[in-house]
């Protein structure tokens, strides 16, 4: 799907699914810093099939389209260079797009830098229901502001990337917030990544579907 930036205007691609049923509501997932990867995708797919219509925008679409990368040192590097070049406004813009776009109630997830790009859009964004940001390692950069909507995040214990340390200070800033941990290593939600954990990807994703029902219904305030 074609998509016009609330940004600047920027004409990016995401990639939609819609539920078979019945309609949950909307929910834009954000991807890592290696794009919208087959991995990605699947994501999506399941996450329809619990009766969302997903929208995943393509992120760096203004520095290489449809950006695949390998999760190796070129991926990495390049991905960590396109989030800087393209940087949160325009980032939360495209974002913003894909909210308007869906139908209400419209949820966000995402992962790593996505984690980062959720918690962001429930601090700024407008016309969200509830966030659910897994191991967003930026979040302790942005504990000044606050969600306006529910948000539970996600992190594991063995995540080498994101420390005791970064989890200390948004728990400090933010004790309201439900931060779970996990015995699980940093991308345990992701069925195409080596550290990819099961039994921990089956219990946040409840919690996930659970926060999203709840908000929905009204019965969790942010």
């Amino acid at each position: 799907m074609k998509l016009k930036s609330k940004a600047d205007g920027f004409e990016f691609e995401a990639y939609h699914v819609a539920p078979k049923d019945a309609r949950r509501g909307g929910l834009v997932l954000i991807q890592e810093i290696f794009g919208v990867t087959q991995g990605i995708r699947e994501l999506a797919d399941s996450f329809a099939e619990d009766g969302y219509e997903v929208l995943a925008p393509q992120m760096f679409d203004r520095c290489e389209r449809n950006f695949d990368a390998k999760r190796d040192a070129d991926g990495i590097a390049k991905g960590r260079g396109y989030v800087q070049e393209v940087g949160f406004d325009r980032a939360l813009g495209d974002v913003q797009t894909c909210i308007d776009v869906l139908n209400g109630p419209v949820f966000i997830t995402g992962f790593c830098y996505g984690g980062t790009i959720a918690w962001l859009a429930a601090c700024r964004c407008t016309g969200l229901t509830a966030a659910s940001a897994y191991y967003g390692g930026g979040i302790s950069g942005f504990v000044a502001e606050t969600p306006k909507i529910p948000v539970i995040l996600h992190f594991g214990k063995k995540d080498a990337h994101i420390t005791s340390e970064h989890r200390d200070k948004i728990t400090a800033a933010h004790p309201d917030v439900p931060l779970f941990l996990y015995e699980a290593d940093h991308g345990f939600f992701s069925h195409d990544r080596d550290d990819y954990d099961p039994d921990p990807a089956r219990l946040s994703r409840l919690r996930t579907l659970q926060l999203f029902h709840q908000a929905a219904s009204g019965k969790v305030e942010a």
